[in-house]
């Protein structure tokens, strides 16, 4: 019953996502600019979501990444690995709870151990839904099944 609840609620998630608000975007959108173009640079500098500009962009696995600054941008060039989302800016807790890849919200993240996680913050099915409060709960869960989790995903 339990797993048939589970998928019942990812079907649904995954279904509404696309009419999720705006602020729920994929990790790459059409035009081919990254975490909604948002500056990954600035999660760390600042622990705090800011929007990039056009002016400073780098290309990195083809996609366009925004940053705030010169400064950031640089930061960027010299380690991109470093500043890159986890499960390549897919909503953490659909990676790690349920096995699927949900857009995410760019002003809802966490840093922890140095890595960038992001998560769907919008209205589910009328409903405001923080997969970060479902993160939360149990975190310690989340980071052990991620990786194996984001391995199986990324291969689909």
């Amino acid at each position: 019953m339990k797993n048939l609840k589970n998928l019942v609620v990812v079907a649904v998630l995954a279904l509404f996502s696309n009419f999720a608000s705006a602020q729920n975007t994929a990790p790459v959108n059409q035009e081919g600019i990254a975490n909604g173009g948002y500056d990954v640079v600035s999660y760390f500098t600042v622990n705090k979501a800011t929007k990039g500009s056009q002016k400073f962009t780098v290309e990195q696995n083809g996609a366009k990444y925004y940053f705030a600054s010169a400064k950031n941008q640089k930061a960027f060039k010299a380690n991109p690995k470093k500043y890159l989302p986890v499960c390549d800016g897919y909503c953490a807790w659909g990676v790690s709870e349920k096995q699927s890849k949900f857009p995410v919200n760019p002003e809802t993240f966490k840093i922890v151990d140095g890595k960038l996680y992001l998560f769907f913050n919008g209205d589910f099915n009328g409903t405001p839904f923080n997969t970060l409060n479902e993160w939360n709960k149990d975190e310690k869960k989340q980071l052990n099944n991620i990786d194996a989790a984001w391995n199986k995903l990324k291969k689909s």
